[in-house]
Parts: C-alpha cells; structure tokens; sequence
C-alpha cells in the first residue's frame, strides 16, 4: 500500500471537489458513468498533476467516475505588464515583464482550476459532453 505524503493532501481535497462536482452535475442525466474529465489546472495553482490524477483515482474508486479518464491541461502563467502593455507567457514564476524588464504587471493565467467538459454514458449508452 502506498502511503500520501503530505504534498498529496491539496490534491485529496481538489480530487474530493471535482468528484463532488461531477457528481452533482452527473443527477440531472440520472445514473449516469462518467467517461472523461477534461481539467484546466494552472502551473501556479499549487497542484500536482500526478499527485490529481492518483488522488482522482483513489477517490473515485466505487463512484460514477470510476475508471474515468482525467485529462489535465496545464495552462502556463501569463501576465500583462502594465508599463509597456505587452502579454507573455512565463515559464519561472517570476513576475517581471520579459520585454521591458518591468514589474507592475497582471497575473492573467496561470490560477485555473476548472472543468471544461465531462463525457458521460448515459442509460441508452449515448456519450454527450457537458462543458
């Protein structure tokens, strides 16, 4: 048996809610299996994806999300800079704009935590997405 290490525990949590989520939103086409999870994840957002897709699994485990494929797409950080109004994609978490080495800027990605679509099979084995 694998033991989490404490890192893992913000994912157990993130796992817990996006079950929860899909859950709810599962009640509407009744007993519903879900087949696919598509995930926004932010590289600054403190999550693992490993670490998700383990604790996904565990937490799923017995539930309509069983089995299901969790597909993570990781969305870099972005800032607007607010001195010379250039965007850019960073890949350090480094808030200083690339172009005029300024650091009044926006973070505008880089946070995401959201589902964009789940695949579900419903009672006449018909696939529908739901964004």
């Amino acid at each position: 048996m694998q033991l989490l290490e404490t890192s893992d525990m913000h994912e157990l949590t993130i796992a817990r809610s996006l079950i929860e989520i899909i859950e709810q939103e599962c009640l509407t086409y009744g007993q519903a299996k879900v087949i696919k999870i598509e995930f926004r994840l932010g590289k600054l957002s403190g999550i693992m994806p490993d670490s998700l897709r383990f604790a996904f699994e565990v937490m799923s485990t017995g539930g309509i999300t069983e089995g299901a494929s969790l597909l993570i797409e990781e969305v870099p950080l972005r800032i607007k800079c607010n001195r010379c109004r250039k965007v850019s994609t960073l890949d350090a978490p480094f808030l200083i704009c690339p172009y005029c080495k300024g650091t009044d800027v926006e973070m505008i990605g880089g946070r995401e935590l959201e589902i964009r679509g789940i695949e579900i099979e419903d009672g006449n084995q018909d696939n529908q997405e739901n964004p």
